[in-house]
């Protein structure tokens, strides 16, 4: 299937160019084909030769993962549980069902329909090995069990090729395994040298090896067959990591319907939103301590509905100001400016500090014309909070209050403000920030921000990515953590760009017949003051003073409109309608917040003025380098197989990133192509890790 090395040299002879060979390559366990399909881009060359990588086939016990990976091209995959009898029984808890059988040599053979693969690349279940399940969990008959297929699967390779062994075994897992698996390693490692490989382990990132924006430290372990491939094969470049704002610029705004299902804003929790808009960018959950809370409420912060965003609106001074109407007032609009600048009015409401000199007593000085007050530092202490001490908080280095019979918190001072720290930095994946310009954690299997998914900071933030995934905020401009299969928030990001979500506003509202009304303010052309009326007009005849010509008028969305007028306008005619359509998730009613547990998809404006949220499933299929937004102007948007969220996100974040996968085919494939050329010796100014050269690569054995 391959030309012999004399073959080879006589076919260069006559002068025939480059000539284009192909590598066979077979995956077990290959997911949604994120391995599969940088193995595919991967684009080999030698003087003389070039290698293309052909798909024969693999093996997935996952059907819908195997329609995504069948679409990459090549043979199609086999959906075949690779487990023993008494591995499916302690994994699933019962016996297999009617039609179940092993998958046997000859099966694995048959999968890669009739060829022998030069390198077969396995990315095995890892959650027994991973962190993010405890030892106890890992170490039960399950995990151990699942565990377990490593080893079968390698043994059903080596079995069904031993007449003529693959190049190259390539084996992909958590780092974790190195520990927690390591008795499942050595036996592996014992396999692969009876059958004559010789057997590297590493640890590698896979964002710095596929130029990713995110950080994926994972175990690889290479067997190369001694005779066939007797020199050591060198790693691929390294390459910088990039930042989340690289990918992220590319796509469409985050629910834009014009880039598919995968692309919507994940509904969470009210009280998740609240959350992720408090948490800083580039920190996690634990930056949430930092907020006062008492009773139960935030102190410091109070949080209304975007209704009354306009009441007493202060516009800051750069921006520009609201519309003026003929009854703009500081109440009922934003029309009031944060005015920057020093002694334009004098000193009227002056207010001295508290070791400044008082202005000269007039004879009508008051506070409203000269600066006659003080900001006085003293405390007055207040009888109703016995003497001052409630709630009292003392320094580490002074003494504490007289303890009396009665000594909780608010009867004296009896806290301290302790500046010891505790505990280690645990909990990494809880409602982790992470900035736009750093590298995200390791995408895993939680089902929200607070198992494990991450959020974004978005956009640019300084400082570094130092904590993991959970309720994690990336910064527009920083890479983000590691793409995991959560099914649920993920990491987050804090998005400067504009969105289409509308606002509410309390001027002119309207209640609803059966609702209730708004706050009743003291303003005579604000507030909650009309209400939809669809009682009949109660016999008004002309010359009512409730028998207008529609101004302000609202018509019902099954009702006809109007003649249209040039001068049609919301206040002087019916040219408003009661649209029940695309109403935001966010839209809150004007007299209550949502439920904590309410889910929605809500826009707020965190302290860094970014909207921190969740990452689409899409962007973290970009992220993985799965999806490329740069492909959508001639292929579209990319829609995974099935409906579910939850689906789509688990097996992103099973799948080895394609860039990675690439770069590592890249290598291979050279090492190949040099065996099958009898080239001895090659010098390459190509970067690697450890060394300036790509070095001499020998095809003859024993040399």
């Amino acid at each position: 299937m391959r030309p012999r090395s004399g073959d080879m040299q006589a076919l260069r002879a006559e002068g025939r160019g480059v000539i284009s060979r192909d590598i066979y390559h077979f995956h077990l366990f290959p997911g949604s084909g994120g391995g599969k399909k940088g193995f595919q881009r991967a684009q080999p060359r030698i003087p003389g030769l070039q290698g293309n990588f052909v798909y024969i086939g693999g093996m997935d016990i996952d059907a819908v993962a195997v329609q995504d990976c069948d679409k990459l091209g090549g043979y199609p995959t086999t959906v075949r549980d690779l487990a023993s009898r008494e591995q499916y029984i302690a994994i699933n808890g019962q016996e297999p069902p009617p039609g179940w059988a092993e998958v046997t040599p000859d099966d694995v053979r048959a999968a890669a329909h009739g060829y022998r693969p030069n390198v077969v690349f396995l990315s095995a279940p890892c959650k027994g090995f991973s962190g993010l399940l405890a030892k106890s969990h890992a170490a039960s008959v399950k995990y151990q069990a699942m565990n377990g297929l490593t080893f079968r699967a390698v043994w059903l390779c080596l079995e069904a090729w031993k007449d003529d062994l693959p190049e190259f075994f390539i084996f992909e897992n958590v780092p974790l395994i190195m520990t927690r698996g390591r008795k499942f390693l050595e036996q592996i490692i014992a396999l692969f040298r009876h059958y004559g490989y010789i057997v590297r382990e590493t640890v590698h990132d896979c964002g710095e090896v596929g130029g990713l924006a995110q950080s994926r430290r994972r175990f690889l372990l290479v067997a190369r067959h001694g005779e066939k491939m007797p020199m050591a094969v060198y790693e691929p470049p390294q390459r910088p990591l990039r930042s989340v704002g690289e990918i992220l610029d590319r796509m469409h705004l985050p629910g834009d319907p014009a880039a598919g299902p995968m692309h919507r804003v994940p509904r969470l929790a009210w009280k998740t939103w609240v959350r992720l808009a408090f948490v800083e960018a580039g920190k996690d959950w634990r930056s949430l301590n930092r907020l006062v809370v008492e009773n139960g409420d935030l102190r410091d912060y109070l949080i209304v509905p975007e209704a009354y965003g306009g009441y007493l609106g202060v516009r800051q001074w750069q921006e520009t100001a609201g519309a003026v109407t003929s009854r703009a007032m500081p109440t009922n609009g934003a029309f009031s400016i944060a005015d920057p600048r020093t002694e334009l009015f004098g000193a009227g409401y002056g207010v001295n500090s508290w070791e400044d000199t008082a202005g000269a007593i007039a004879g009508e000085s008051l506070p409203s014309n000269g600066r006659f007050a003080v900001a006085d530092v003293r405390f007055n202490q207040s009888s109703k909070w016995k003497d001052g001490q409630a709630y009292g908080v003392r320094n580490w280095d002074e003494s504490t209050g007289a303890i009396a019979g009665q000594q909780g918190p608010g009867q004296g001072y009896y806290s301290v403000a302790d500046p010891r720290a505790y505990g280690e930095n645990t909990h990494k994946n809880v409602y982790r920030i992470v900035p736009w310009g750093g590298s995200a954690g390791v995408v895993s299997s939680g089902h929200g921000p607070s198992s494990g998914g991450q959020c974004v900071a978005d956009p640019r933030h300084i400082g570094p990515a130092k904590h993991s995934n959970e309720f994690r905020i990336v910064p527009f401009d920083d890479a983000a953590k590691a793409v995991t299969s959560a099914h649920g928030t993920g990491q987050c990001v804090a998005d400067p760009r504009p969105t289409a979500r509308g606002k509410l506003f309390a001027k002119y509202p309207v209640s609803k017949w059966e609702g209730k009304t708004g706050t009743v303010i003291g303003g005579d052309d604000m507030g909650a003051y009309a209400v939809s009326d669809p009682r009949p007009n109660m016999n008004r005849a002309k010359g009512d003073d409730y028998l207008t010509g529609g101004h302000y008028g609202v018509k019902g969305w099954n009702d006809s409109s109007m003649a249209v007028s040039a001068s049609a306008c919301h206040d002087n005619g019916w040219w408003s309608v009661a649209d029940h359509r695309n109403l935001p998730d966010c839209a809150i009613s004007q007299v209550s917040m949502p439920a904590p547990n309410d889910k929605l998809v809500c826009r707020i404006q965190s302290l860094d003025g970014t909207w921190h949220r969740p990452f689409t499933t899409l962007e973290l299929a970009a992220l993985q380098s799965y999806y490329d937004p740069d492909d959508f102007a001639e292929h579209g948007p990319l829609v995974m197989e099935g409906t579910s969220d939850q689906v789509w996100r688990e097996h992103i974040g099973n799948m080895v990133p394609p860039a990675a996968a690439e770069a590592m085919a890249e290598e291979i494939g050279r090492a190949i192509l040099l065996s099958w050329a009898g080239e001895t010796f090659q010098l390459s100014s190509t970067p690697i890790w450890v060394r300036p050269l790509v070095i001499a690569l020998s095809v003859r054995g024993g040399l």
